[in-house]
């Protein structure tokens, strides 16, 4: 169970990062700014507060429906070994999807949140209620299947606690992201953050991607020994390396 949780972790980290740069994630970094809250006459502090509490309760919100069916996997009481085969299968499957392989193009799910919002309701409301969809994971635009693989490892750790915590690591690295923008109180400052996110996208898509290859490759190697786990490496090195050669255009709003 413990690498299960270290690797669910792991995944959970990469694939919030990653959810940054969807176009719902970057309008959220140009929507609640210093700059802009300052316009509606209220605090980015507060408001950013309010997001990042509703992306963590979005995340355990996750969390808890993955507990659920960690509940369920206990009672069939499966051997580790049978967790780890699944769990190595399942980070395969999403890398697979990271690649194109099955011919599903990121990103999945193309919803935004109702950027109305910012005009009808006060700032906790809109920041709680934007913060619970992005760290929900599924509730917008999902940017690498890594989100999926975060769910099965919850799952699979067959321990409600453990997929409450991994759920929760998702919405609280997801929620982080607004305060990305706090340095943006002038259009020229907030056009440098977006700068800056622009040129660190592409890190970003191969390192969710690289992040779930290891998992898959840990995975197998518990499950199936060290000669599964060095031709899997072997193989996600190649995979990663023409990935790199052509890299996929970068998704904006």
């Amino acid at each position: 169970m413990q690498l299960i949780f270290v690797l669910g972790v792991l995944v959970a980290t990469a694939s919030a990062i990653r959810g940054i740069w969807s176009p719902c994630g970057l309008s959220m970094l140009s929507s609640i700014t210093p700059m802009t809250e300052a316009g509606r006459g209220n605090r980015f502090s507060r408001t950013a507060g309010w997001f990042l509490a509703g992306a963590i309760v979005g995340g355990l919100s996750i969390g808890a429906i993955a507990a659920a069916g960690a509940g369920l996997l206990a009672l069939a009481d499966l051997s580790i070994e049978t967790r780890w085969a699944i769990g190595a299968v399942a980070a395969i499957a999403t890398a697979s999807i990271d690649l194109g392989v099955f011919g599903i193009e990121l990103p999945i799910f193309k919803r935004q949140v109702n950027d109305a919002w910012l005009r009808r309701y006060r700032s906790w409301v809109y920041g709680a209620g934007f913060g619970w969809q992005i760290g929900f994971g599924v509730a917008t635009y999902i940017m690498t299947a890594g989100v999926f693989l975060t769910i099965a490892l919850a799952v699979i750790g067959a321990s409600p606690l453990v997929a409450v915590a991994i759920g929760a690591t998702f919405g609280l690295v997801r929620g982080s992201a607004v305060y990305l923008g706090r340095s943006a109180t002038t259009p020229a400052a907030l056009g440098a953050v977006h700068a800056r996110l622009d040129a660190f996208g592409p890190t970003a898509r191969i390192a969710a991607l690289v992040v779930q290859l290891v998992a898959a490759v840990a995975l197998a190697g518990a499950a199936w020994g060290l000669v599964a786990a060095a031709v899997l490496a072997v193989g996600s090195v190649a995979a990663v390396a023409m990935t790199t050669r052509s890299p996929r255009p970068a998704v904006h709003a």
